[in-house]
């Protein structure tokens, strides 16, 4: 359905059941973002701050929830879009063979043509209030983490233009608030953005943008949806509203922007300006992503609805806000992966510990060997699954939705010796764990059903060894804590490690096989000491965030100069030291004791029911010495 307004979508909110409104004085200086970490972590219900010291109030996890996200896109069930894009393609793919045939063909086509956007003459909704002296400092943007290099609008809609083309580019980049009328520009070397920019630096142009907050949250989401170049997110918009999105012009600049957008923050951005420091700032890998240099952003207008609501969203230790939205990118963009490129593809899950980019598991209808090579190979290549760093492929009736099964298929299918990959290409920018910036490898594993030119070694679950932690532990205490799966039938074991010396994972990978402790599992994960093994879903979000598959991850090798068939990740935290790791590393991203106490005293107030303690106490274990960057 098509929202008239952020307004009109808060009221189908609490309709739904599905909004608290906060009318106790609530900080936008980390209070807010507190508040909210525990509420979406505890799959609670979207926030309206109602007093903010501003004259806006603030609304945060409104798509925090499978529920809300389908709200917001006005279906009762994700993949009713991903169904509708199949019929629509199959219709279009499809040979008319007659006249009749043609004519049953209008309807839809007419749809389509619906779905374009429009722009509108005159002054749009969301210029009723026109600020030429623009101030940053008058919206209640948020400073979400203690290392954040200073508050940040966390769900801009950045609109610009390529200046060859004309074509429009709608993306969302964080953008860090610098002073009452400049910000920082946070898009990535791969952004479409990105590459207008450097086409203005080419052309010795100023570049003109403007940012859209608010409006139907439709606009937020095809901001952050995986487009093709060529593919206008805000016909994309137009098809998930199923009514056009009528645009405006800005007042200051020659974009045009949503009619109903609560915000328009209008600008250029100089590309012959050097560039200047932005971050850190807590990102959605959980990690903080460091300082870099970004351009800067200038605001030439403000403009806004009277009745306007600040949008806002938080992002840090999994799960957030963010997992739903990548939830629906995972259903939505199925069917274009499936019909235009891989129709061996039966489904793809993107696990939220994974963090949209380090994790992805895909479920194939396997018709010959090395099918599961081809599908790796295919999706490491295909737009943004080129930042994917571990790819899970499997087949048969396992259930990819239900993670106990995936890892029954790797037990059960995977000779760590024939059925792991590894690639290069590019990475997330984000990710902080390759040797290089933006560049590394990746691990791809071949779990489904071998075919008898594969060679399946299947592993006898009952051969599994039965690990005496103690007499592990005495032999060897650099490792500080064991946890085995074989309890689970699972060829798996888990270890924690003090780092005191070089090649340490090596070394004791080694001593372990001469003792004959290890050599019957299938895969070994090394992680630091101040990690709860007990908790698998956190293990898994912090080594896939921790490793470059090809240096991180190897078979040990047996005293004829042999590899064994056992794979062995190190999914620690690197440093010069111990690793020669060059990069600097970031910390896990947690709040203050100052901010934790006094959310805890004002709790009562905010009609949020009994006190729900802060995520961060868990996680504070996780924290190296230093801010933002984690020091020796």
């Amino acid at each position: 359905m098509a929202y008239k307004n952020l307004n009109h979508f808060i009221q189908c909110l609490e309709n739904a059941g599905e909004l608290v409104r906060i009318k106790e004085f609530v900080s936008p200086h980390l209070e807010i973002a507190e508040i909210t970490d525990r509420i979406s972590k505890s799959g609670g219900k979207a926030l309206l701050f109602e007093n903010t010291g501003t004259k806006f109030p603030v609304l945060i996890n409104s798509m925090g929830s499978y529920k809300r996200m389908c709200i917001a896109l006005g279906v009762n069930n994700l993949d009713e879009i991903g169904n509708e894009i199949e019929k629509i393609f199959l219709q279009l793919t499809s040979s008319p063979t007659s006249f009749t045939d043609k004519l049953r063909m209008l309807p839809m086509l007419s749809n389509i043509a619906s779905w374009m956007p429009k722009v509108k003459n005159g002054k749009g909704e969301c210029q009723e209030v026109i600020n030429m002296q623009p101030d940053l400092s008058e919206l209640p943007v948020l400073t979400c983490w203690i290392h954040d290099g200073g508050p940040f609008i966390t769900l801009p809609v950045v609109n610009t233009k390529d200046p060859l083309t004309g074509k429009r580019n709608v993306g969302m980049y964080r953008m860090q608030v610098f002073d009452n009328n400049t910000t920082g520009m946070h898009w990535h070397l791969h952004k479409n953005s990105a590459r207008h920019y450097h086409e203005y630096k080419k052309l010795n142009q100023r570049m003109p943008v403007s940012v859209v907050l608010g409006g139907d949250p439709a606009y937020t989401y095809s901001a952050t949806a995986p487009l093709p170049d060529n593919v206008d997110e805000y016909m994309l918009a137009g098809f998930l509203r199923k009514q056009k999105v009528e645009l405006v012009k800005c007042i200051t600049n020659d974009i045009e922007v949503p009619n109903d957008a609560d915000f328009v923050i209008e600008g250029y951005v100089d590309p012959m300006e050097e560039l200047v420091i932005e971050g850190p700032f807590g990102d959605h890998t959980g990690y903080y992503s460091l300082q870099d240099y970004y351009p800067k952003f200038h605001v030439t207008c403000i403009t806004h609805r009277k009745d306007a609501v600040y949008p806002a969203t938080i992002v840090g230790i999994p799960p957030q806000e963010d997992a739903y939205i990548g939830k629906a990118t995972e259903r939505i963009f199925l069917t274009p992966i499936r019909m235009a490129m891989l129709p061996e593809i039966i489904d793809m899950a993107m696990p939220v510990e994974g963090v949209f980019h380090n994790i992805v598991i895909v479920k194939i209808k396997k018709d010959y060997p090395g099918h599961a090579n081809k599908v790796m190979n295919a999706l490491w290549g295909a737009g943004q699954m080129m930042f994917n760093k571990i790819l899970i492929v499997v087949d048969g009736n396992t259930d990819i939705h239900n993670y106990s099964q995936v890892l029954n298929a790797i037990a059960t299918n995977v000779d760590p010796g024939l059925d792991i990959h590894f690639s290069k290409g590019a990475m997330d920018v984000l990710d902080h764990s390759s040797t290089r910036f933006a560049y590394g490898s990746k691990l791809g594993i071949d779990a489904t059903i071998k075919l008898a030119e594969e060679v399946n070694a299947e592993v006898d679950k009952n051969l599994l060894p039965q690990v005496k932690a103690e007499n592990i532990l005495q032999l060897l205490p650099e490792i500080k804590a064991i946890k085995s799966l074989h309890t689970e039938g699972l060829p798996f074991l888990l270890l924690c490690v003090e780092k005191k010396r070089k090649a340490v994972i090596r070394k004791l990978t080694a001593q372990l096989l001469e003792e004959g402790l290890i050599s019957a599992y299938k895969a070994i994960v090394w992680m630091d000491t101040n990690v709860n093994l007990n908790n698998f879903e956190d293990v898994v979000w912090l080594f896939a965030n921790n490793i470059d598959p090809e240096r991180d991850a190897f078979f040990p090798l047996k005293e004829d100069g042999n590899k064994h068939a056992v794979l062995v990740i190190d999914g620690t935290r690197k440093t010069l030291e111990y690793d020669n790791f060059k990069r600097p590393w970031p910390n896990v991203v947690v709040v203050d004791d100052a901010t934790i106490k006094a959310v805890d005293e004002k709790w009562g107030n905010l009609g949020l029911g009994e006190l729900i303690y802060s995520p961060s106490l868990k996680y504070k274990a996780l924290l190296f010495k230093g801010g933002a960057v984690a020091v020796e």
